[in-house]
């Protein structure tokens, strides 16, 4: 592809695109051909700034708005983005490389949040307490917080900018979104529907960049609020660096799944489970499962060998066809991390199964492809264990039973989600109550909740108090205010000089 045919992308600032000032540029590729297909601008700090003073500016009465109006706002929104599905889901898929159809649902995930949002006109509602003592009354009301910031990974495009962006906006604020850079087209269609369903310029802001952009928001005074997914060492840099600017933050980094397959379970059930939660989407999902635990040696060798035959049959190939199981990787740097940590994994001793390195697809040579991996007794010291690889990589560890089985994800660094597949009531509520981690799947391998739960991992999963949507997401983008009133009723008490009490 030649530069003339090269997308030039740019930010979305005060309900405009504005083409990028700062100078830089990265390319976005295709991940199906290997080519380059946009260029998309770097923002400077100057650029984060023009976003932010738009958004003050436009918050203010965006704040005092009914919160009815707001949420009608929200209904356009969700319409006009239905309407454009496949517009939305095609541009996504092209960028990112997951199949079209997980593109339907990496949207149809984040409009549910925004349907959820919706609410806000009851979400917001806050409390009344009568006569707490002679005539005063004492009520809560929750206010916006201003301008608030998120800050999405590559992988979920769509979703994860609308689980941010919906309960900001509809609480009141104004939002500056700072997308991967890897796929930013997505997040920029968002923006035109925003300001076609109603919403009022400066209130839904893109700015695509890199660390400078991430740094110059966090560092911003006007920015109240910043939220982040992504990779665990940058969450944790994130949250900590917001917490010494004194900002409310919720970061959410990397996974480790697991998912445990009992001796009385479904094999063939769980088996359909993993294929579908382990390479799905090429693996590239925070909550993908990545850890198999089968409790038995019987289990284990049933269990390997039916996941064996279904890996085998997958097939992988471009975005855009109807035959992809799923699609390339997102970068060639992704691939070769991938191929990496499989090498790692073979010379730690893991027992390669299926081996995807080294994939190809007929006439897209250059695509990121990474063929389905399968890793047989793995154990706990191995990296491949250990580290969150984000690619179609399942490894098989092994237990004797099920406390054994139990401790490996309680253990665990990370603590996203898990799963154990079983017919045993007892077994899976003795295992959801004791287990470790901030999402629990029964028989349900990717146990993502639905918009109106809150979603959250726990120990190096996440570093903040509140979640993303659910009720969570209303409380972290709104202050409570509470007011202690009484009215002239003719009872003269005289000065007090005591803390008052309910007496």
């Amino acid at each position: 592809m030649s530069k003339d045919q090269v997308t030039q992308l740019k930010h979305f600032i005060g309900g405009r695109e504005v083409a990028g000032r700062g100078g830089r540029f990265a390319d976005v590729y295709d991940p199906s051909t290997g080519h380059v297909q946009a260029s998309v601008p770097l923002a400077s700090s100057e650029e984060v700034d023009e976003a932010v003073r738009n958004a003050k500016e436009a918050q203010v009465a965006w704040g005092a708005t009914n919160a009815q109006k707001r949420a009608r706002v929200l209904g356009r929104f969700v319409n006009l983005a239905n309407e454009h599905a496949d517009e939305i889901a095609e541009a996504l898929s092209r960028e990112h490389g997951k199949t079209v159809p997980d593109s339907h649902g990496d949207l149809q995930r984040g409009l549910d949040v925004v349907e959820f949002a919706m609410g806000a006109p009851h979400l917001l509602k806050g409390e009344f307490s009568d006569a707490v003592g002679t005539g005063i009354d004492v009520y809560s009301m929750r206010q916006p917080l201003g301008v608030v910031a998120g800050i999405t990974p590559f992988n979920f495009p769509a979703m994860i900018p609308l689980w941010k962006a919906g309960p900001a906006i509809a609480a009141g604020n104004a939002f500056v979104l700072k997308p991967s850079e890897r796929d930013p087209s997505v997040p920029l269609i968002l923006a035109r529907l925003w300001k076609e369903a109603g919403l009022p310029d400066g209130i839904f802001n893109v700015v695509n960049g890199d660390k400078e952009a991430v740094d110059a928001l966090i560092d911003h005074e006007d920015v109240q609020a910043v939220a982040f997914v992504g990779s665990t060492p940058i969450a944790q840099s994130i949250y900590e660096h917001a917490a010494r600017r004194g900002k409310r933050a919720q970061c959410f980094g990397g996974a480790k799944n697991h998912m445990i397959v009992m001796p009385d379970a479904d094999l063939d059930q769980a088996a359909d489970a993993l294929i579908g939660a382990a390479y799905g989407s090429a693996g590239e999902r925070c909550m993908a499962i990545s850890v198999a635990v089968p409790v038995g040696e019987e289990t284990a060798d049933a269990l390997v060998a039916k996941v064996r035959e279904k890996a085998e049959k997958l097939t992988f190939g471009p975005s855009l066809e109807e035959s992809s199981d799923f699609g390339p990787l997102v970068s060639a740097v992704a691939k070769d991390r991938v191929e990496t940590m499989i090498a790692r994994g073979v010379e730690e001793g893991a027992e390669l199964v299926l081996d995807g390195r080294g994939a190809s697809v007929a006439g897209h040579e250059d695509g990121f492809f990474s063929g389905p991996t399968l890793f047989d007794r793995v154990t706990p010291e191995m990296s491949v264990y250990r580290e969150e690889i984000f690619g179609p990589v399942l490894t098989v560890l092994r237990a004797a039973d099920f406390d054994e089985a139990l401790d490996l994800p309680t253990r665990h660094e990370f603590g996203n989600g898990v799963s154990i597949f079983t017919r045993d009531g007892d077994t899976a509520r003795e295992f959801a109550r004791r287990v470790e981690v901030g999402m629990v799947g029964v028989n349900v391998p990717i146990p993502v909740p639905i918009a109106y739960y809150t979603f959250g991992g726990w120990k190096a999963s996440g570093f903040g108090d509140l979640n993303q949507h659910g009720p969570d997401s209303f409380r972290f983008y709104t202050k409570t205010k509470t007011v202690t009133q009484r009215w002239p009723s003719g009872i003269k008490e005289g000065a007090s000089f005591v803390m008052p009490t309910g007496n």
